[in-house]
């Protein structure tokens, strides 16, 4: 089984206020019977749009000779049977419209690498777009519509931190491009955050049916409000089974907030290492149940320590909200602001403790001194970089200290073993590597054979290159 990107739409839902009915009881009014989501549509369709994208391609050349001047004498220019050709790739997602002046919010992979992107209305009218903010590691994008001063509907925020289990949701968008599509259902589970789909993982789980050009669409409540962006699917087949995704609009409300006028989200930082409190680690130190952070590490003066925080503490809450895991804390933490004071709840010894923390961004301290190693080496098409606490928050990296691969050149023999960004660069051949000026100058010496070692998500993995 896997994860489908669903390109999904607007989820919207809405109940009409009428007596609740007993389990065993048969309708007694016409109002009982004729209980329907349409008011709720109604009210939130025209803020939901299809998002239509346009992307020029290069198909590979059938045959590099076509392009060989021996060939063009006796063929001639004309002739271009094998060299490579652009084409237009076509997609289509959904998106909801959050501001009156055309601002839409929708999935980063809907519109990654578009040429063009058109946005369609519920009644018809159509607007060229362009991408105004990116979040990759979110799956958020926002896009300003070329209104002409034009004024749009719009669809309100709720909070998604007051969603139950078993509520009632719509979802709404373009599914297989068939046109503007609404489906029910209910939220199914709460703080997703092991699904895979990206690297900032906090989900709301529906059974509302979602499907391939859904995603960027809403998920809204029984008041009309969005509760949440559709994003991802889990799908044997591509089609809905029942198990959809959408991001919580309390972090798609702090993109917006931060990022619609210019700004940039910058995300708060604690300062601290740890991993999940499993059941296993939970006996051993005395808890009754599993859920919690184990604080690792603690970076040297930073707001954590400041704050009084220890390894070994366990975090339980930030502002009264659990943190089941690492990824639930940093979700906490996204939707907070820089400048404010958290409250963060700590189990110590037996002891809880309720800690005040100054929200500061994560330092860019050292500079990363960027260099793309070439070579007869393992590493060679790998760009590194000194790890500072900031490059680690964007990379999702866990740790501030050492070397970390920021990207890798297609066909290099970096790739080729298997590396990818985020990869920190442990030892090389027994050496414990700390800077990048130390990495080039290890990497630059010849060798019969190379060990490399590398982290990545908490495991450690050494390949032995001859």
């Amino acid at each position: 089984m896997r994860f489908w990107i669903a390109r999904i739409g607007l989820i919207v839902a809405a109940l009409i206020a009428v007596p609740a009915l007993a389990q065993d009881t048969v309708p007694t009014s016409t109002q009982q019977i004729n209980l329907t989501f349409a008011p709720v549509v109604k009210m939130v369709a025209p803020a939901v749009v299809n998002i239509y994208t346009k992307k020029v391609v290069k198909q590979q050349a059938l045959s590099p000779f076509f392009d060989d001047p021996f060939f063009k004498q006796f063929f001639g220019d004309e002739f271009n049977f094998g060299r490579s050709r652009e084409r237009i790739q076509n997609a289509l997602g959904s998106g909801v419209i959050v501001e009156a002046d055309g601002l839409v919010i929708t999935n980063h992979h809907v519109i990654d690498g578009a040429d063009e992107i058109r946005v369609v209305l519920n009644d018809g009218r159509e607007f060229a777009a362009k991408p105004i903010a990116q979040e990759e590691q979110m799956d958020l994008a926002l896009l300003r519509m070329e209104t002409k001063g034009a004024k749009l509907p719009t669809l309100p925020f709720r909070d998604s931190d007051d969603l139950e289990v078993g509520d009632l949701v719509l979802a709404i968008g373009n599914p297989f491009g068939v046109g503007q599509t609404v489906t029910s259902g209910i939220v199914s589970g709460l703080a997703r955050t092991r699904t895979g789909i990206n690297d900032f993982g906090f989900f709301i789980q529906t059974d509302a049916a979602i499907n391939p050009g859904n995603s960027g669409g809403a998920l809204v409540t029984t008041d009309g409000k969005l509760v949440g962006i559709n994003t991802a699917i889990f799908s044997q087949s591509g089609g809905s089974i029942g198990i959809g995704f959408a991001i919580p609009s309390n972090i798609v409300r702090a993109v917006v907030d931060a990022e619609a006028h210019g700004g940039k989200l910058v995300r708060p930082w604690l300062g601290v290492t740890g991993e999940a409190l499993s059941a296993e680690i939970a006996e051993s130190l005395g808890f009754e149940k599993p859920g919690g952070v184990v604080v690792k590490e603690l970076f040297p003066n930073g707001p954590a320590a400041k704050a009084g925080i220890k390894p070994g503490d366990v975090l339980l809450a930030i502002n009264g909200r659990d943190v089941e895991d690492p990824q639930g804390m940093a979700f906490r933490l996204a939707t907070l602001r820089i400048g404010d004071e958290a409250k963060v709840t700590v189990m110590r010894k037996g002891e809880q403790l309720d800690l005040p923390v100054e929200l500061t961004p994560a330092p860019r301290e050292p500079e990363p001194d960027e260099t793309v190693l070439e070579g007869q080496q393992p590493l060679m098409g790998a760009k590194v970089a000194n790890l500072s606490p900031a490059l680690g928050e964007e990379l999702s990296v866990s740790g501030w200290k050492g070397v970390v691969i920021v990207d890798i050149k297609r066909g290099s023999f970096a790739r080729s073993l298997g590396l990818r960004p985020g990869d920190v660069i442990a030892r090389i051949n027994g050496t414990q590597i700390e800077t990048v000026a130390q990495l080039r100058e290890l990497v630059s010496a010849e060798q019969d054979e190379w060990e490399l070692t590398v982290e990545r998500d908490g495991k450690v993995k050494t390949v032995k290159v001859r």
